[in-house]
């Protein structure tokens, strides 16, 4: 049952897929996309314990990952209006005793919630470096897919630290930056683990990598069969109809609980 939060003008809520839950979006802010639910279903999950995901945005990761866990789970979102909108969608599904949303920097989240202390880190951050030049762009927006609060490096090394042995840290983010994740994951004693390209058609090259390591993990990967979006020109491969729409999990026929 839904909880009563306020929501804003310029807000609407929406069903978060097939799973009863909703969230609330803005047209004014980043709204979550596939590759949000992507990274939710494809990551290992214990089935308890602790997981922290940084650059949460409006809440999307923690709230699909219930679907999957009962860890308890920390969310880290440095725009107050974002984090406010995630707490706002916690309230509305019922998770505040699951979920966690704390407004703050990333790069300080060892030193303002802990060393070692999670299981799991999940991680969907901004992609590209910050451009040069006047952007005429929502700030919002500009956060999101510009690394404006924090780099690809930040992200590994602070996602390193928070894990503790043994644990995994999965990401998000685009092919073209492939050799620079799994360099600086060595570099802060993640181990490649699990890698899953994602096409947006069975002929077009991979716009999207899931990518999956363990904390101090000895060297071996598994690369997973690519996924395909689209089966045709507009209609969702079976697979991703499964999992975007609930009725599947996980991203993987076997996929890691711990």
């Amino acid at each position: 049952m839904e909880q009563s939060v306020p929501v804003y003008e310029r807000e609407r809520i929406d069903d978060l897929l097939t799973q009863d839950l909703k969230i609330i979006q803005s047209e004014d802010v980043f709204s979550f996309s596939l590759d949000a639910v992507l990274l939710a279903r494809f990551c290992s999950v214990p089935t308890r314990g602790r997981m922290i995901d940084l650059c949460t945005g409006n809440g999307v990761i923690p709230l699909l990952l219930t679907t999957r866990t009962r860890a308890h789970i920390t969310a880290v979102e440095i725009q107050p209006r974002l984090a406010e909108m995630a707490q706002r969608n916690v309230k509305l599904n019922r998770l505040d005793a699951q979920i966690d949303i704390r407004q703050g920097d990333l790069r300080s989240a060892v030193q303002d919630i802990g060393h070692g202390l999670f299981d799991a880190v999940t991680v969907n951050p901004p992609y590209l470096p910050v451009p040069n030049g006047e952007q005429n762009i929502n700030e919002h927006v500009a956060a999101a897919r510009h690394e404006l609060f924090c780099t690809l490096e930040d992200v590994i090394r602070v996602s390193s630290r928070l894990v503790r042995t043994g644990g995994k840290v999965a990401m998000v983010h685009r092919p073209s930056r492939l050799v620079e994740i799994c360099t600086l994951m060595r570099e802060y004693r993640l181990e490649p683990k699990r890698i899953r390209f994602v096409h947006p058609r069975a002929d077009h090259e991979a716009n999207m990598v899931l990518i999956e390591g363990m904390r101090d993990g000895k060297p071996e990967i598994r690369t997973l069969p690519p996924l395909i979006v689209y089966k045709n020109q507009n209609e969702y491969s079976d697979e991703l109809m499964d999992v975007y729409f609930g009725r599947r999990l996980t991203l993987d026929h076997n996929p890691d609980t711990y």
